[in-house]
């Protein structure tokens, strides 16, 4: 970077060698006041930015966090219920397969771990720091994960079958929602949410098998199989899907009519690629509070 009081110094250095001990010059005056600006300057950002790290590293703590075995275990029909409001993240009887799934936002069939990952259950309680984004809380939560339970992972790839989400061939007959307050009327299975999240809650749904009884609910089981998104849309929806499931009808039958003539949306099964969370290590007993 060119620096006239440099230029200056040296030329002052150059000419006292050659035998000159007088010349003409600019008065150093000016760039030194320039120079001590520049200095100011460059101080006053490399600050900004240790600040900006140190609010970045502070994001990715949770401000305080209660993280202990549940007295009661409830299995899988009851269990993995996480909530989240501004300043808390709650999760009740959670596996920690659920809590990797949440962190690195992907679904159950993605997370590969012990064979008791899937079984014990925790209870967390977390305080989140003002004004953090929902994508600042999975990486506490990831923070969390390592430092109370000694998780260590790695990401990969694993060829598996998937169902694939997908606009239907006359347009999706769904639309973002405008407002956050809108609730739509109508009756069923309510909705809301992204793309994402509604291919989450595919996933556990085409797991339901078909009723043997009309008195007695079919519940999901079996390990679920991801379903990606690749509608493409963008944004908030909110609707109700009208399911009417007949005795010796699984849940995949009925969504799949469902999500074309209701949603304007399909399903289509293949083989894929798809990321994985791989646990390497991991703690059965978190760290005490």
């Amino acid at each position: 970077m060119h620096d006239p009081y440099l230029e200056s110094k040296l030329q002052i250095k150059r000419l006292s060698k050659a035998g000159v001990t007088s010349v003409g010059h600019p008065s150093p005056v000016i760039p030194r006041r320039r120079m001590r600006l520049s200095l100011v300057a460059a101080l006053l950002v490399q600050l900004s930015v240790i600040a900006f790290t140190q609010g970045q590293a502070t994001q990715s703590s949770f401000e305080v966090a209660s993280v202990r075995p549940s007295q009661q275990e409830v299995g899988p029909d009851y269990n993995n219920q996480i909530t989240y409001s501004p300043d808390r993240f709650t999760g009740r009887n959670v596996t920690l397969r659920r809590l990797v799934a949440e962190a690195w936002q992907c679904q159950l069939d993605q997370v590969f771990g012990p064979p008791w990952f899937d079984h014990n259950e925790y209870d967390i309680a977390a305080r989140v720091p003002e004004g953090a984004s929902k994508e600042q809380i999975f990486l506490m939560l990831r923070s969390l994960l390592s430092e109370r339970f000694h998780l260590k992972e790695h990401s990969d790839t694993r060829q598996m079958r998937v169902y694939e989400l997908m606009i239907g061939q006359g347009g999706p007959r769904i639309h973002p929602i405008a407002s956050a307050n809108a609730v739509p009327g109508g009756s069923g299975v309510h909705f809301r949410g992204d793309m994402r999240q509604f291919a989450n809650l595919l996933a556990v749904q085409f797991s339901i098998p078909a009723a043997d009884s009309p008195n007695v609910p079919a519940r999901a089981g079996g390990s679920p199989i991801p379903v990606l998104d690749k509608t493409g849309l963008q944004g908030i929806y909110e609707f109700s899907v009208d399911l009417r499931p007949e005795l010796g009808t699984d849940a995949f039958t009925a969504w799949n009519r469902a999500l074309e003539d209701q949603l304007g949306l399909r399903i289509e099964s293949r083989k894929a690629n798809v990321a994985v969370v791989v646990v390497d290590d991991v703690a059965k007993l978190p760290i005490a509070d």
